[in-house]
Order: structure tokens, then sequence, then C-alpha cells
């Protein structure tokens, strides 16, 4: 049966990141990926100056009341970047309407990177964010954004991996059953580390660190995460498969020599997503 997610993400029209990756990569996984845009934005803003955005807030009001007229029903929920406290409660209220019993939800708590909250992040976001967790099934925040979640401080390149084992069982205890934090570096190498609650197991997916940071690589990563567990494989084989398709994607854009601003050419490899 094909699987229905709703996507919670803006919309950046140049630069792959949000919708722009999340529909293909779960299209190519045989999932319908159904928009809810927050905002569409001219590009992103991560090395393009003078963005224009379009904020749809009243507009994610109106859609989730025709939705529900029409009585729909969706498989997953899946949110991304949220700009303000109120697209935060709209989301929390869509997750109430819209979900059931088997129903999954991940949210992507994107706040912030590098030890550095993005340009709109406030602490009461980041505040409302921790509410947002409680009320969804799996979390992918990265390194930078499971310190604000927990309050605790960003040690950048010295951190090390096996400190933060704690860190993922105490996100797991504000809600979710699945937590990963994504893009922990350790050497010439990135870790994606993962936490299944009801069993007790940990995951630890490792990567070749190679050149640049790009846009887009978290969405990519909870999109192919996503993508592989609604097609039913296990959570530990999903993180690999998310881990794995990110790197190659990482491969084929430096091969390619495009900007980094431009993310990452994900289309180039996007046949392997099913691998």
């Amino acid at each position: 049966m094909l699987k229905k997610v709703v996507a919670i993400h803006d919309l950046s029209c140049v630069g792959r990141c949000s919708l722009s990756v999340v529909i293909p990569l779960l299209s190519a996984m045989g999932v319908q990926a159904c928009p809810l845009p927050t905002a569409v934005l001219s590009s992103h803003s991560g090395g393009f100056q003078d963005v224009v955005c379009k904020n749809l807030t009243e507009e994610m009001k109106l859609f989730s009341e025709q939705w529900e007229m029409n009585k729909l029903e969706f498989d997953c929920i899946y949110s991304g970047f949220l700009a303000s406290v109120e697209q935060i409660e709209i989301t929390k209220e869509f997750i109430r309407k819209f979900t059931n019993g088997e129903s999954l939800v991940l949210v992507d708590p994107v706040m912030g990177d590098e030890g550095k909250p993005y340009s709109l992040i406030t602490s009461e976001l980041i505040a409302n964010m921790r509410t947002l967790i409680a009320e969804s099934d799996i979390i992918t925040p990265n390194y930078t954004e499971a310190c604000f979640l927990l309050k605790k401080e960003y040690q950048g390149s010295d951190v090390n991996w096996r400190d933060l084992l704690p860190w993922l069982t105490e996100l797991a205890e504000m809600g979710p059953e699945r937590v990963v934090i994504t893009g922990i570096p350790d050497k010439d190498k990135l870790l994606n580390l993962g936490y299944e609650k009801s069993t007790g197991s940990f995951f630890i997916a490792s990567n070749q660190r190679i050149g640049e940071r790009y846009p887009g690589t978290g969405d990519i990563f909870a999109s192919v995460l996503l993508g592989r567990l609604l097609c039913e494989e296990g959570f530990g084989t999903a993180l690999y498969k998310a881990g794995d398709f990110v790197a190659e994607a990482i491969a084929a854009t430096q091969e390619l020599n495009l900007p980094v601003r431009e993310g990452l050419a994900f289309e180039h490899v996007i046949e392997q997503v099913n691998l």
C-alpha cells in the first residue's frame, strides 16, 4: 500500500534543501509526499543575499482546515524548519488532528549548526521545540540542535561521541521512541548516533568526512531515514542507509565541483536511494 506523508517544511526555490529534496527523495522510495509549506523562499540563506520570503503561517491553518473537512488521512507527519512559535503550535495541533494509533511522527528540529542558532531561532522557539518533540516518534537533531534541546554546552570538534550516548536516552525521555543525533565529528569521520527506547539499542553509523558542509544535508538524511522506515526496514538499517546515501551525494557533488551553496547533487545518485 502506498504510504502518504505530510511534509511540513519550507520551500527554498534555489539551493537543494527542505521540500526541494524531501519530495523527490520520498517519491523515489515509493512514498507520496504531500507538502504543507511553512514559507516559500527565493533561495535558502546559506550563501545567497537578499533572500525573498513569503510566510505561509495563515495558509498552514487554512490547508489544515480543508484537509480535515475532506477527511484526509496520512501515514506519517514529518516536520522540518519552523520559523516561529506559532508554526510550532500549528504543527502540534496538526499532529493531534491527523494521527491515529499507527501514524508515525518524525520531527527534524531544525534550529542551527556549528554551535549557533539560525537567524530566526529564539530561546522561546527552542523552548517550544521541546514541546513539539514530546509529540514525536522519531527526532533527528544535529549535534548543535541536541545541545539546544538539552541545554548542553557545544564543544565543536573536541566532542567525544561516547559522551553523547547518554544524550540519546535523555532525548528519548522527552518523548520520542527513536532518536538520532547527526553530524558528530570524530577525527576524519562523521558519526550518526541512534537509540531505540523500546529495545534499549544503540546504533553508531560512521562515514568518511568529505570536504565542505553542505546545506540541506540534514533534510536529505532525515528523508531517506523516514523513507526506509516506511518501507518497513529496521531502524538500524535505515540509519546506516541514510548516512551512506548522504556520503554518496557528497562525493558526487564534489566530483561535479558545484558551489557549496547549491547543496548536494543528490539527483546524480538518486537511483541508489533504494539499494
